[in-house]
C-alpha cells in the first residue's frame, strides 16, 4: 500500500477559487488603485456588473415625445438660420428735428400741420437742405408710429407744440388702411382674421369725423373695391346700430315708465339705457340741424340767379 505522504499529487487538481470581491469592495479597490492582482481583476469585474450600471435613466413620460419637440426644434433653428437684420440708421436730419422739437419728433408722435415743411426751411435755413428735409419729412411721415397718431384722429400741431385742427376724415381714413395692409403683410396675408378689426375701426372713424353715413361714404369712395366693401359693410353695422338705439327710444316712450323701471323690466342696467337714449336723442337734432341747414343752402343757391338779374335791371337805360 503506498503511503499518501509519497503519492504523487493529481496534476488535474484545480487551484483553491480566489476570494470573489463584493461590488462595493471592487469599487474601493478600482479607486484606490489596489494591488497588481486587482488591477488585473478589473476588466473582469467590469463585466461582472450589472447591465442596468451602463444604462442612462429613464426619463419620466411627459406625454411630449420627440416628435413634440420637432417643431419647436425646427422652428428654433429657422430663427437661429435667418440672418440678423443689421440695426436700421436714424436719418441725421430726424436726428436733429427731434434736438429742435422733442415733443414733436420725440417719444410722442402727433400729427403735424399742413405746410410744417415751409415753416422749417425758413426757421432753419442753416440746419437743413431743402431736399434732405423733403427726404426726411416723408420718412417720417410714412413710418407707423405717425400713421397711428393720423389714424387715431389726434389733432395737428404747429412746430410750438399748439393744437390745431383735427386730421381730416379722409386722412384718418387713408392711415386706417395703410396699417390694415401692413398688418397683413406682418401676418401673411390672413386678411379674414384681421378684417373685423378694420371694419370695427372704420366704424369708428365714421362716428368720429360728425358726418352722416352717405356723406362719409362719398367721402372716401376710391377705386379699390376691396376698401369700398369694407367702408360699405361698416356704415351697415353703424345702421343696424343705430336701428336698434330708435327702436329702444321708441319702446321707452311707449312703455310709459322711468328709465330705471324700463331697465328692469328689460334686464338692463340703467346706465346703459339713460347713454343710449340720450345718444338716439343727439343723433336726432344732428340730423335735424344738417337737414335744415341743406334747406338753407338749397334756397340760396336758388336765389343767387336773381340776385344776380337785379343789378343788369338797374343798369338799364330809362324809357323815354
Amino acid at each position: 500500500m503506498t503511503d499518501a505522504s509519497t503519492a504523487t499529487p493529481k496534476t488535474n487538481a484545480r487551484p483553491p477559487r480566489r476570494q470573489q470581491l463584493d461590488m462595493a469592495d471592487q469599487l474601493k479597490q478600482l479607486q484606490a488603485g489596489a494591488g497588481t492582482d486587482a488591477g488585473a481583476d478589473a476588466p473582469a469585474q467590469q463585466q461582472q456588473q450589472p447591465r442596468q450600471a451602463s444604462r442612462p435613466p429613464r426619463q419620466k413620460n411627459t406625454g411630449r415625445g420627440p416628435r413634440a419637440q420637432q417643431p419647436q426644434q425646427q422652428k428654433a433653428q429657422a430663427q437661429q438660420q435667418q440672418p440678423q437684420r443689421a440695426p436700421r440708421k436714424v436719418n441725421p436730419v430726424l436726428e436733429r428735428l427731434f434736438e429742435l422739437y422733442p415733443q414733436l419728433f420725440g417719444a410722442r408722435f402727433v400729427p403735424l400741420k399742413l405746410g410744417v415743411y415751409e415753416e422749417l426751411i425758413a426757421r432753419h435755413p442753416e440746419d437743413f437742405k431743402a431736399e434732405d428735409l423733403k427726404i426726411a419729412m416723408g420718412q417720417h411721415a410714412r413710418s407707423t408710429r405717425y400713421l397711428e397718431a393720423v389714424a387715431a384722429g389726434l389733432a395737428r400741431h404747429d412746430l410750438d407744440g399748439n393744437a390745431l385742427d383735427p386730421v381730416a376724415p379722409e386722412h384718418v381714413h387713408h392711415a386706417i388702411l395703410e396699417l390694415h395692409r401692413r398688418r397683413m403683410l406682418r401676418n401673411n396675408g390672413n386678411a379674414e382674421e384681421l378684417r373685423p378689426q378694420l371694419v370695427a375701426r372704420i366704424a369708428k372713424a365714421v362716428e368720429a369725423s360728425g358726418l352722416d353715413r352717405e356723406a362719409y361714404a362719398v367721402l372716401v369712395r376710391s377705386r379699390d373695391a376691396n376698401a369700398n366693401a369694407v367702408v360699405d359693410e361698416a356704415l351697415a353695422e353703424l345702421a343696424e346700430q343705430a336701428a336698434k338705439r330708435e327702436a329702444l327710444l321708441r319702446a321707452f316712450e311707449a312703455s310709459g315708465r322711468s328709465e330705471q323701471e324700463f331697465a328692469d323690466m328689460y334686464g338692463m342696467k340703467p346706465g346703459d339705457v339713460t347713454r343710449t337714449l340720450q345718444r338716439v336723442r343727439d343723433d336726432k337734432k344732428r340730423a335735424e340741424a344738417a337737414a335744415a341747414a341743406a334747406a338753407v343752402a338749397a334756397t340760396e343757391v336758388q336765389a343767387a340767379p336773381e340776385a344776380e338779374a337785379a343789378p343788369a335791371a338797374t343798369d338799364a337805360p330809362a324809357a323815354d
